[in-house]
């Protein structure tokens, strides 16, 4: 499964698989948060992100280390003071695999508030998709779409995954290409999943 909520490689970006001991790390509400931001709008102080996630900035200095330690940010050298730190995502496609952890019981539950966390995360873009304002030419050409009539086997299911994600990487602008004038950051979040039958004629 990837990791949508930072899914910020283009071509050519290392990939970077979660592990057990960087879940850990990582499952954690503000944590998550933080990373989002930072993945989304890019470098920012320990200052800046505490008035925007509304904490104190020991904490968030605090959770920014712990990051740091596990390899998911680092800080921006040759910008800031020794008071005052620059953070970055580090630029690389972070995979999850769920599988992976289906035997190993000690990450069950930071797997939980990662799965948990990460769908709120997705829900709160949209909401916040809907409630922006947005001028003439950018309304009508986003889509909240959904087909429910699909009947796919599980090899199926996993080559459409794939084919999608294909048509994305193709749209994927190379990570020192010069976006359009009226270009916005844009947001792909994917969602393909089985559905067991419930109720229905006896």
């Amino acid at each position: 499964m990837d990791d949508a909520s930072a899914r910020t490689p283009g071509p050519g970006k290392p990939v970077r698989r979660i592990d057990a001991r960087s879940l850990r790390g990582l499952a954690h509400p503000l944590r998550m948060s933080i990373l989002e931001l930072l993945s989304l709008d890019g470098p920012a102080t320990a200052t800046g992100l505490s008035e925007r996630l509304d904490e104190k900035t020991g904490t968030i200095s605090w959770h920014l280390r712990h990051l740091a330690e596990h390899g998911f940010i680092e800080e921006e050298t040759g910008r800031g003071t020794k008071r005052e730190r620059w953070w970055r995502v580090v630029k690389s496609k972070r995979v999850l695999n769920t599988d992976e952890f289906r035997d190993a019981p000690e990450a069950r539950g930071a797997l939980s508030v990662y799965m948990h966390e990460l769908v709120q995360q997705y829900y709160s873009r949209v909401v916040d998709y809907l409630n922006d304002d947005w001028a003439e030419e950018w309304r009508g050409v986003g889509t909240l779409s959904d087909w429910s009539d699909l009947r796919l086997t599980p090899a199926q299911l996993g080559a459409l995954n794939q084919e999608l994600m294909a048509v994305i990487e193709r749209h994927t602008p190379a990570p020192d290409a010069e976006p359009a004038p009226d270009a916005l950051p844009v947001i792909v979040q994917l969602q393909s999943f089985p559905r067991k039958p419930r109720g229905g004629s006896e």
